[in-house]
């Protein structure tokens, strides 16, 4: 050990041993304050915040160790001093980019642990968390880009490559802007939904003829969750560009209709009256609507609407298969004449002509 002391500077040591203890002492600090704003309720800091923030921070401490001079008249490397000044500055790069995305993962968790999605009435959860998801993919690419960008021109020779490009290829960048403008048109299609939101995670719609739930929204695509189990994929400025139906953009609860076709004979308030016995019968209804009407006649039939209303879009589909199903069986029960004077006729004239032969 002698040998190594002798070689070695004093001076060196002494910074590298003070810039150790301060770091240590930054660490140990950061790492109290964290873990306590976790502990205490009155602060919202989640108690994984710090298990996010610890590996990142240790690489940024390290980035900056590597970029003192002490440490490299320690281990003998006065020489290669450019290659330690450029892994600490991609190190460092590395690591804020590490620690600005962690952060942002912390606050989505932060905002969004108060909103219950799982709820009934859950229209403003489905709008924040919406928000968050979409806001931190565009932050996340944008800070890994320019991440990118600045550990790629740490390096001169790349520098004044990408510079005499720029100047010297105009007539490249242009064709290179339309080549990306549908791309580019994506991703602003993609902060529009956030910010506009004309879709929102579990919404309802009606998209292509198909109904289903927005299951996930990225920059670029959306997955519509299809009743049947099927996923599609929508490209996201369709939401932007095309018309569609969505069921649930102003709150979860939907009303259901359902129509039926019968004779002219039928007492309509006898089928009202067995409908609120149906609807008081069933949890699927929430107790707010409660219509049936005539809403069209024909020379053999009159059709009827049952307008009824439930918390959601599943519940809203089970109660009017309900509904109809019972309401048929009431009419079967009690008016079996009620059937479509066409079809009874059909039925008339086909016994007759049997009878006849």
């Amino acid at each position: 050990m002698e040998p190594f002391y002798d070689n070695v500077s004093k001076e060196s040591l002494i910074y590298l041993g003070v810039a150790l203890l301060v770091l240590v002492i930054l660490y140990w600090g950061t790492s109290i304050i964290l873990k306590r704003l976790g502990k205490n309720p009155k602060y919202l800091l989640p108690k994984s915040a710090f298990k996010r923030l610890a590996f990142p921070l240790i690489l940024i401490f390290v980035s900056i160790l590597l970029r003192m001079k002490a440490l490299r008249n320690i281990l003998g490397l006065e020489d290669a001093g450019f290659w330690f000044r450029k892994v600490s500055t991609i190190l460092f790069i590395f690591s804020m980019a590490w620690v600005m995305i962690a952060l942002l993962k912390i606050v989505k968790n932060v905002v969004i642990k108060n909103y219950d999605i799982g709820v009934a009435d859950n229209l403003k959860a489905r709008k924040v968390y919406t928000q968050f998801t979409i806001l931190e993919r565009i932050f996340i690419f944008i800070i890994i880009l320019l991440a990118t960008g600045f550990m790629l021109m740490s390096f001169e020779e790349i520098r004044e490559v990408g510079i005499s490009i720029f100047a010297s290829a105009g007539v490249a960048g242009i064709i290179i802007g339309f080549s990306a403008q549908q791309f580019i048109g994506t991703i602003l299609a993609g902060i529009q939904i956030a910010i506009a939101q004309p879709i929102k995670l579990d919404d309802v719609v009606i998209v292509e003829g198909e109904w289903g739930r927005i299951e996930e929204i990225t920059l670029t695509y959306v997955v519509v969750s299809i009743w049947d189990k099927r996923r599609l994929i929508v490209p996201t400025p369709y939401f932007i560009d095309k018309p569609f139906q969505n069921w649930t953009k102003t709150s979860s609860e939907l009303m259901g209709t359902v129509f039926l076709y019968v004779d002219y004979n039928v007492p309509f308030d006898k089928i009202r009256e067995e409908q609120t016995r149906i609807l008081k019968d069933t949890d699927l209804w929430d107790g707010k609507v409660n219509v049936l009407q005539v809403t069209d006649t024909k020379p053999n039939y009159v059709e009827i609407r049952s307008l009824v209303s439930a918390k959601d879009s599943p519940t809203a589909w089970d109660l009017r298969v309900h509904v109809r199903e019972k309401l048929i069986v009431y009419l079967q029960e009690n008016y079996p004449e009620s059937i479509a004077r066409t079809t009874r006729l059909t039925v008339e004239q086909k016994n007759e002509n049997s009878h006849e032969a």
